[in-house]
């Protein structure tokens, strides 16, 4: 618990400061609507649904300005890289913007049905105070536009309006419908479901923030809502001067005769979002403008299980280990961008991704390179962008779990090992590696057999045998394949890699692994990096709690996954 809480006590500091600023300004603007002498003859006729509508509205504002800041890839990068000297737990808060970006979401979708449901409170009462003839200050007050047509606090000015037409007629009523449903589109195509088997749904809905974002800043604009001025209040102050708008004097020459004025609320939806906007349109520019830049495929490989690699040069592309890019290939789509890890180490004079067959778009751009013998598809590409595996060599020895696909991050890292043994680097803190993948069927693990196969050798030649070890995992076999490995168990190398590590059948019992790294590193700061689904990173990051020593001067774990 010790070490979980110094993991995440930024975490929980910057949570708590989200938390705390939504609730201040909730509750300073709901008192402010609700007690504010200047909103008294408003709420006359709307009650204390106007001052629910109003804070959820401050809130609304608050929330959209933080929305576009956690998915600003290129501005996460520029500080994760100019942080490269922080201490890990500042660094790794970058790798929750995702999550802080989806609980911003939701927050807003809390808070648009708020602020929805008080406005039809307000217009409901709106129309209500409109059609009274009973001489109650409601009534007065909404019958005032009949004497100056300037002078109207009701909205409302026919007894035939409904709800419904003010609703879908007016600037605040159709912008509000407008923002809602993209709302609940964009929120509803982002559920794990969605993104995972009909990505381009939630890929092209997502883009509906446009139109949230501008319905946003024209939303009030009309200004429907509104309260008597500050010139009117100073002159006609409704502490003292409201009973005379019931019982008014024939002749009246008393200084409360003189009816108030009112104005509209003026719009500050724009003072929010307007540095975040600006600043997401220039992040579009500079991904528009990389995503040019002529990319040249230099090789093209099918491996096993339909895995597809891609080996590109770009000029002046950088990269480092673990580090993904964005992948457009007009052929298959003009408007879909998909992410991929980086399999490439940053010593090479290329880099590359590797493809699985996991959905239409990745079945297509598969057949298409298939289908192309003369002439390669063009690509488009933009990034690097950092990832958590940045930082592996941080830490003195490294836990890397892959599943499936998954492996590709920890490609990256084990191919830079391997160059920085051939030059013999000497600045490499990490000491020693582990790596575990679990994949479902034994094809996969062909594609990435040579390069293990080359670190063996290679890491035997230099006399660290023991600086990597590897366990590989089939969760998925049939009998054949599990006589065949019994059959042939006393071979030196295995039947399913032809590596010297045998492939074991079934998952990994994580506190058994975690339990003897923990043995054999008793002083040292592990980093634990996960590239795979969340049902394993809670397994792991379980573990890494559990088998973390309270003594500062022992064993510790972190947890590390990856973020797309």
């Amino acid at each position: 618990m010790g070490n979980w809480l110094v993991n995440h006590w930024f975490s929980a500091a910057v949570l708590a400061a989200w938390l705390g600023i939504n609730i201040f300004l909730f509750t300073y603007y709901f008192l402010f609507f609700d007690q504010d002498e200047k909103y008294f003859y408003t709420r006359a006729i709307l009650g204390s649904a106007l001052a629910w509508a109003r804070a959820s509205a401050k809130c609304l504002n608050f929330n959209s300005m933080l929305i576009l800041l956690p998915v600003c890839r290129n501005l996460l990068s520029f500080v994760r890289g100019s942080c490269s000297c922080c201490r890990r737990t500042l660094r790794k808060q970058l790798d929750h913007n995702l999550t802080f970006h989806k609980l911003v979401a939701y927050t807003l979708a809390l808070l648009t049905a708020v602020h929805t449901i008080a406005h039809l409170f307000n217009l409901e009462r709106y129309n209500y105070s409109q059609q009274a003839n009973d001489g109650t200050l409601h009534a007065v007050l909404s019958k005032m536009h009949l004497q100056d047509s300037n002078k109207w606090l009701n909205p409302i000015h026919s007894n035939q309006t409904t709800v419904e037409y003010v609703a879908f007629t007016t600037i605040p009523g159709l912008t509000g419908v407008i923002i809602t449903l993209a709302l609940i589109l964009m929120v509803t195509s982002s559920t794990e479901f969605i993104r995972r088997n009909y990505f381009e749904v939630f890929w092209y809905t997502h883009h509906l923030f446009i139109i949230y974002f501008i319905g946003l800043v024209i939303h009030g604009v009309a200004g429907l809502v509104r309260g008597q001025t500050e010139e009117s209040m100073k002159e006609v102050h409704p502490d003292h001067c409201a009973t005379f708008l019931l019982q008014k004097p024939k002749e009246c020459r008393q200084k409360c005769c003189k009816e108030p004025e009112f104005g509209s609320i003026p719009a500050e939806s724009w003072k929010w979002v307007l540095a975040p906007v600006i600043l997401y349109i220039f992040e579009r520019i500079l991904r528009i403008w990389r995503s040019c830049q002529k990319v040249v495929i230099t090789k093209v490989v099918m491996h096993p299980a339909k895995v597809l690699e891609l080996q590109m040069q770009k000029k002046g592309f950088h990269m480092e280990v673990g580090q993904y890019i964005f992948v457009n290939c007009p052929a298959v789509s003009v408007l879909e961008w998909h992410p991929f890890t980086l399999t490439s180490a940053p010593e090479e004079d290329f880099f590359c991704i590797h493809i699985r067959a996991a959905g239409d778009w990745t079945e297509r751009i598969i057949d298409t390179f298939q289908q192309q013998k003369l002439e390669m598809p063009r690509i488009k590409v933009d990034g690097p962008f950092g990832t958590a595996s940045e930082d592996v060599f941080m830490y003195e020895v490294a836990m890397l779990v892959g599943a499936g696909i998954g492996v590709t991050p920890f490609a990256s890292i084990l191919k830079s090992i391997w160059y920085r043994f051939q030059q013999n680097d000497q600045t490499l803190k990490t000491k020693k590696i582990y790596f575990y993948w679990l994949c479902r069927d034994t094809g996969a693990f062909t594609w990435f057999n040579d390069l293990l196969a080359s670190l063996e050798q290679k890491m035997a030649e230099s006399g660290k045998a023991d600086f990597l070890t590897y366990r590989l995992f089939l969760t998925g076999w049939d009998n054949s394949i599990a006589n065949n490995a019994a059959l042939h168990f006393d071979t030196v190398t295995d039947t399913v890699t032809g590596l010297r590590h045998k492939t074991i059948f079934g998952r990994p019992r994580w506190d058994t692994e975690f339990s003897v790294v923990a043995t054999a590193h008793p002083r040292s700061v592990v980093g634990v990096f996960l590239c795979g689904p969340e049902a394993l990173a809670k397994v792991l990051q379980r573990s890494c709690h559990q088998h973390s020593s309270l003594d500062p001067r022992k064993v510790k774990f972190y947890f590390n996954k990856e973020n797309f």
